[in-house]
């Protein structure tokens, strides 16, 4: 029999389609999975089950993806750690990473003030941390809510921006509770940052560009990097019920700790959904949309999504890695080489990111498109065409 138990709400603030204000009353998941519910409430429900396209889904799980190994890729032999890097980036969009350098004591930290803040009541989160409606999402709630008919995802989440300095100021988004959180997770992103240049430096050498060519957009002073603690609660109907939504991320990189269980991300590739293995003490990362753009399509950004799971809570982290919103990024090589080529124009980043977050969530990778170029045999362009 389930308890009845307190409601609890996030407030989600969005314009409808006359441009007007409204707030929405979204249900804390953390809490209705306290309740020990057996059905979902109406707004978590999918039109299609999750499942229905798919009746594998379930046992459909990646063989094996790409794993590199940051030691390896740091050293002066690494043509080997390279091709493996390019493979991943290229037909994936991601890449498991071992070696990576991040001390235990600092992967520990994380976790636990983690697993704190989520131990609290509402009541004590709430007093913690606020909530602030903008393009970040920033503080304890919920984002990407657009109307009261789209469904929601089975998830609650804390946003904060960890870069640049002073990003933050003024605003009551890092968890007071527990007393380190704020330490812990500026710990992880100083050691992550490394990881992130090192990368974006790989994957330009993987391509024989010059090294600076994709890190030349992030200036150590005005790169952002935003940070999304995520937990996903046991769900009485993961067929019914997505953790989160199919989307690309709005960033370079991301970098992604999950810690007390796996087996819920899941990637769209060669038409079906697969699920991402990787080893528990090793980190994912995968291009974002940005990147795409500066490599003009030669790394796509994954389409993913986060299923549900019965009986089971998923922690993670994802550190997102974007140039200053006033930078003009460029993509590389030239795309007027191909008359079939779309190819990239260059983007401002802000321009891009309002773009992004007004018209996600899509059912389909769409925001993409905003930096696309025409190609000549569409547009009527002559050879010798701007």
């Amino acid at each position: 029999m389930e308890k009845s138990c307190k409601s609890y709400f996030h407030e989600a603030s969005y314009l409808d389609q006359e441009g007007q204000l409204r707030t929405s009353r979204v249900p804390v998941v953390q809490e209705l999975a306290r309740q020990g519910l057996k059905h979902l409430p109406e707004r978590f429900l999918r039109v299609q089950p999750v499942h229905d396209h798919d009746s594998a889904l379930s046992s459909h799980v990646l063989e094996s993806l790409p794993t590199i190994n940051m030691t390896n890729l740091r050293a002066k032999d690494r043509a080997k750690e390279l091709a493996k890097l390019l493979r991943g980036a290229k037909t994936w969009g991601m890449v498991v990473l071992e070696g990576h350098g991040v001390a235990e004591s600092v992967l520990h930290g994380v976790r636990d003030v983690v697993k704190e803040f989520f131990g609290l009541s509402f009541e004590e989160k709430k007093e913690s941390v606020g909530s602030y409606v903008s393009v970040d999402n920033m503080g304890y709630g919920r984002n990407f809510v657009k109307s009261e008919d789209q469904p929601l995802d089975w998830i609650d989440r804390v946003t904060v921006k960890a870069a640049p300095a002073g990003a933050t100021e003024g605003l009551h988004v890092w968890p007071l509770r527990p007393a380190n959180f704020r330490h812990a997770i500026e710990e992880y992103v100083a050691e992550a940052r490394n990881i992130f240049n090192d990368i974006l430096e790989a994957l330009a050498d993987a391509l024989s560009l010059e090294r600076h060519v994709f890190l030349q957009n992030f200036d150590p002073n005005e790169t952002e990097i935003n940070v999304r603690v995520n937990y996903y609660p046991p769900c009485p109907r993961p067929d019914q019920a997505l953790g989160l939504t199919p989307h690309t991320d709005a960033s370079a990189l991301t970098l992604l700790l999950q810690f007390k269980a796996g087996g819920g991300l899941q990637v769209f590739k060669d038409m079906k959904w697969v699920t991402v293995p990787w080893p528990k003490e090793a980190l994912l990362v995968n291009v974002g949309d940005l990147l795409e753009i500066m490599s003009n399509g030669m790394f796509k950004s994954p389409w993913h999504r986060v299923v549900t799971q019965m009986d089971v809570e998923r922690f993670s982290v994802a550190l997102f890695y974007n140039p200053s919103l006033r930078i003009q990024i460029e993509p590389i090589g030239d795309w007027s080489l191909s008359d079939d080529n779309e190819g990239y124009k260059n983007v401002v980043v802000g321009d891009y990111l309002r773009h992004f977050y007004r018209i996600s969530p899509t059912v389909e990778k769409q925001a993409i498109n905003f930096a696309k170029r025409v190609p000549k045999t569409l547009c009527g362009c002559g050879n010798g065409g701007n």
